[in-house]
Formats: structure tokens, C-alpha cells, sequence
């Protein structure tokens, strides 16, 4: 699969075209398998409760401390009840596990699926280069008005994102970016439009191939 690569300025890079990867860039999505992946990733992100301590779980006597009849007071059994101080805790925090599983080689097959399905609807775009002169938030502006990356973009570049365009895109809405290695499936498909740098093509064809 050919696409062609852009620079920020909106011109064609010197090398107009680059070469993706079928295998990667080129697989057919299944709603079953992304759905599977995101709902992982989600579930992943949920931290459990710390747990209260119930009446069964606190340390003190079981034996009953008072009368059942003449004491004045109600008929309590022992000193574990909700109610007094140093009691367990009613309806209390139960700790709960949020910890799935999902097998490597359907994660690997949902990324590959979510770079496919943006290549296949035209959402993909190519870069040359992320280099922002003096890393200016107005000039990048300037130039993604002529890009027309729509309303959220996800960056994603090489081993670490060029360092000026990560400072420029920081106060921009609707605008996130990651290192290669950060790519996810959740990610991809939340914004609208997917870019990605030479760099960042090559080390997600390295992560797969290696």
C-alpha cells in the first residue's frame, strides 16, 4: 500500500510516497476483535477499592455483653456491630478484580486492525518530519488550519516525539501525541484523524516483524 507523505507546511515531501506494510497497515478490521481489545483496555484502566473491614472481619469479642431482657437498652449480640465504635464497616468497599486477560496475539491483531481501518477510510496520514521552528503553538496552528486534520488528532512518532512539536501541540485542543511504543488501539480509534511520522511507520512495522 502507497500513500503519500506530507510535511507541515502542507507541501509533498522530497520522497512523495512511502510503502506500508500489508500485513500491518493492510488487514481486514473485525468489529469482534477491536471491540474485545478496547473493552481490555478499559477494564485495565480501573483500579479496584481498598476493602472495609465487616463485621466479620473485625477483631473483637463474639460473646454477647449484655442481658437479653432487663438492661434497658437494645438486645445487641456483640460488640461487631456497624453501629459502635471499632465495629465493621455496613455495605462497606469490597475489593474487586479488575485484572483481565486477553491473549498477546489478539491484542497484536486489534493494533494491526485499527492502523488498517484508518488506512482503508482515509484517516491515515504520513508525515516527513514534526520539526516546529522554535516550537511554537501559533505557527503549528497556522499550518494544521492547511493540513485539515479534522477535529482530534493522535500524533504518533518514533522512539520519543520531536520535542518542538510536542511543546507547540500541548496547548492545542483535540491534539495528543505518542511514541511509538504508546500506540493502542483505544487511542487510535477515539480521534478522527491518524498521523503518523516515517519514524513512527517504521518502528510499528518493527514491533510487528520482530
Amino acid at each position: 500500500m502507497k500513500i503519500k507523505v506530507q510535511t507541515l507546511d502542507g507541501k509533498a515531501a522530497k520522497a512523495a510516497d512511502i510503502d506500508l506494510n500489508d500485513e500491518v497497515f493492510g488487514v481486514e478490521p473485525r468489529a469482534d476483535i477491536l471491540h474485545r481489545v478496547v473493552t481490555w483496555q478499559l477494564e485495565k484502566r480501573r483500579a479496584t477499592a481498598r476493602g472495609a473491614r465487616e463485621r466479620s472481619d473485625v477483631n473483637r469479642t463474639g460473646k454477647k455483653y449484655g442481658k437479653q431482657k432487663g438492661g434497658g437498652t437494645a438486645r445487641h449480640g456483640n460488640r461487631r456491630s456497624p453501629i459502635f465504635i471499632g465495629g465493621g464497616k455496613a455495605h462497606g468497599p469490597r475489593v474487586r478484580d479488575f485484572n483481565p486477560s486477553l491473549n498477546k496475539k489478539v491484542r497484536a491483531m486489534g493494533l494491526k486492525m485499527a492502523l488498517s481501518a484508518k488506512a482503508k477510510d482515509g484517516t491515515l496520514i504520513i508525515m516527513d518530519s514534526l520539526l516546529i521552528k522554535n516550537g511554537k503553538t501559533k505557527a503549528l496552528a497556522a499550518n494544521l488550519a492547511k493540513l485539515g486534520w479534522g477535529k482530534s488528532a493522535l500524533v504518533i512518532d518514533g522512539d520519543a516525539v520531536e520535542t518542538s512539536f510536542a511543546a507547540a501541540s500541548s496547548n492545542l485542543h483535540g491534539i495528543n501525541v505518542l511514541p511509538a511504543m504508546g500506540a493502542n488501539v483505544y487511542d487510535i480509534l477515539k480521534h478522527d484523524t491518524l498521523v503518523l511520522t516515517r519514524a513512527g511507520v517504521e518502528k510499528l512495522e518493527a514491533r510487528f516483524n520482530g
